[in-house]
């Protein structure tokens, strides 16, 4: 796991250690850098030393110098494929690094590497014979790629804040990309916050062509839900239990120690439960509590510690409050990178197990492929309901916009978002972003996922966008924020593939989306967890925007501060925020999603 920058502009190779800097938190290690000033290309990194502590520094080489690679992750099959490369004679420098194992299986099958992949993964390997720079990101976008390409020029790294620094990079802000985040809580791929700078999408590569100045950028995987198989639930309750233990006991291939976050929930006690019940050793586990009365409806400590307990593991505890939640926004702010509306709690998990070791595996990914809560559920309704519901929504924003987009972008109007587009267009935006549709945008997803089931098209977009650029992308960002690494073994493309491959029906039911999942894991889970309800790591909002966080919030989002912004309208104040803080309207997900992209604002546009 590590940090890894590199740019094709030889007038400021000069910033190439500055930016790798930036990234010390990603792997305080080690660091190393490579440049070919001839080629006009160099790349660096962070390195936080997993596997092959001492043999492998990065970046590395093969034999003869003509390729090097740079990589953040992890591969986990690198056993199997290293015992196969020797077997067609390679001859390898280190004593088991995964890294090595990509140079040598790029000799061998070039960029059809990738099939053989399973891990998570960015990574850039430079072939100086071909003059190009090859490049991919994991199939589940586990791992983050932001790149920029301006004027031929190409640049890259971990985290976008170390693009930043480059001259020819502008932090002008992508509408397009404000307009789906207030939508989403979170900028999807391939766009980032800025104009110049953008996301490599999850399973996609990249060829730069350095003699040409060329990019190309292409997709070679994606999730299928529309192959299904037919087999008994008993046949499939056996393959995924299986399945899922492969891709647990896979995800712990390291040279260090490992530890679990535990929330309470069922997934990451089945991570627990199934790590312990294989013999797993000197299994530590990590849960996050909340320390006033107010704040016990989302505490979940009592049942971590059942799990714990079932399974005595090393237990260990951290309790939150707001005030420190607040003193820490700034600091979780700049670590995210970009405008991020989701959960935040985990930062804790990260910083305490941080304390300790270097590996956590973590139940992401859990709730996506089970279900997900049920939001396919409103797309499984009938046209009467779904008119009533936009009908409400019509009434209650006093905009007929609502029916008309509800029948125009069906699939998109319904798909779950913290803002229909009628609200932002009549309520949020100043006239600039009227031509940008999140409605039409997740029309379009759902209908590239080739099916006409909203169970698992619904999957589809989830795992498209959501799971990637909010989930996954909170879990790298805090984790590496504390130089921990965050491995989520439900993500092993293998099991995915498996899971998808179930009839939608099976896979998840109506009254208890998760229903199939927990008749495989019952018996790893004490009692009390079987029926409790989901809380997770939640941030208790609604009492913290009208307490700890009035003030922040008044200040950012005041009719004054936001004319003089001139990004959203003076309207968001009266209509969305003022009804919210008085207790006239529940707007909590609304006001959150203004207040952080306010604090984003504020570090990465004005600097303060």
């Amino acid at each position: 796991m590590c940090g890894i920058v590199g740019l094709t502009d030889r007038d400021n190779f000069h910033l190439l250690s500055k930016m790798n800097n930036i990234l010390f938190h990603r792997g305080p290690d080690d660091s190393g850098e490579f440049i070919d000033k001839e080629s006009g290309f160099a790349f660096a990194m962070r390195r936080l030393a997993i596997i092959d502590i001492e043999g492998g520094k990065q970046p590395m080489s093969n034999e003869d110098n003509s390729l090097w690679v740079i990589c953040n992750g992890e591969i986990y099959n690198s056993p199997e494929l290293r015992k196969n490369l020797i077997k067609k004679g390679h001859i390898f420098k280190t004593k088991n690094s995964d890294v090595e194992v990509l140079l040598h299986l790029y000799k061998e099958k070039g960029t059809q590497l990738l099939q053989d992949l399973n891990g998570m993964f960015a990574f850039v390997i430079y072939d100086k014979n071909k003059g190009i720079l090859f490049g991919a990101r994991d199939r589940i976008g586990i791992k983050p790629f932001y790149y920029c390409y301006k004027n031929g020029k190409f640049a890259f790294s971990s985290e976008m804040k170390s693009l930043l620094i480059l001259p020819w990079i502008s932090k002008e802000i992508n509408p397009e990309s404000l307009y789906h985040y207030i939508s989403l809580q979170f900028v999807p791929a391939p766009y980032s916050i800025f104009l110049d700078i953008k996301k490599l999408p999850a399973g996609h590569y990249f060829i730069y062509d350095l003699h040409k100045k060329e990019l190309i950028i292409n997709k070679y995987w994606e999730l299928n839900v529309s192959e299904l198989e037919n087999k008994s639930v008993d046949e499939w309750k056996e393959l995924i239990i299986q399945k899922l233990k492969e891709s647990i006991k896979r995800w712990t291939l390291s040279d260090v120690p490992i530890a679990c976050s535990l929330s309470g929930g069922l997934d990451s006690s089945t991570v627990v439960g199934i790590l312990a019940s294989e013999g797993f050793s000197d299994l530590r586990t990590y849960s996050l509590g909340f320390k006033s009365i107010e704040e016990q409806e989302f505490n979940e400590l009592p049942l971590a510690r059942k799990v714990a307990e079932k399974w005595n593991t090393d237990h260990h505890e951290v309790v939150i409050d707001a005030k420190r939640i607040l003193n820490d926004l700034e600091k979780m702010v700049w670590h995210l990178d970009e405008p991020y509306a989701g959960g935040l709690p985990s930062w804790y998990i990260y910083e305490i197990i941080g304390e300790d070791v270097k590996v956590a595996l973590t139940g992401t990914g859990g709730d996506e492929l089970f279900g997900n809560y049920g939001r396919y559920k409103v797309h499984e309704r009938g046209l009467w309901y779904k008119f009533l519901k936009a009908m409400k929504e019509s009434i209650l924003n006093h905009n007929f916009s609502e029916i008309k987009n509800a029948f125009r972008y069906p699939k998109g109007y319904f798909y779950w978002k913290y803002f229909s587009d009628a609200v932002k267009d009549k309520i949020i935006f100043n006239d600039y972003n009227q031509k940008y549709k999140t409605e039409a945008y997740l029309e379009n997803i759902w209908h590239e996922s080739g099916t006409k089931n909203p169970r698992n098209a619904v999957a589809y977009i989830d795992f498209r966008l959501q799971l990637p650029e909010e989930f996954l992308h909170v879990t790298d960002r805090f984790s590496m924020a504390h130089s921990v690494e965050a491995r989520v073994p439900f993500l092993d493309h293998e099991l995915v593939e498996l899971v998808f491959k179930m009839p939608p029906a099976m896979r998840t039911g109506w009254n208890e989306p998760k229903s199939f999942f927990k008749s495989i894991i019952k018996n790893l889970l004490p009692e009390e967890l079987w029926n409790a309800p989901k809380r997770g790591f939640i941030l208790p909002l609604t009492l913290w925007t009208r307490k700890d966080l009035k003030f922040l919030i008044k200040e950012s989002l005041s009719p004054d501060y936001l004319k003089k912004q001139g990004i959203f309208s003076e309207k968001v104040y009266d209509k969305i925020v003022n009804p919210h803080l008085e207790g006239k309207k529940d707007y909590t997900q609304q006001v959150w999603t203004f207040l952080m992209f306010q604090m984003w604002y504020k570090k990465y546009v004005l600097g303060d």
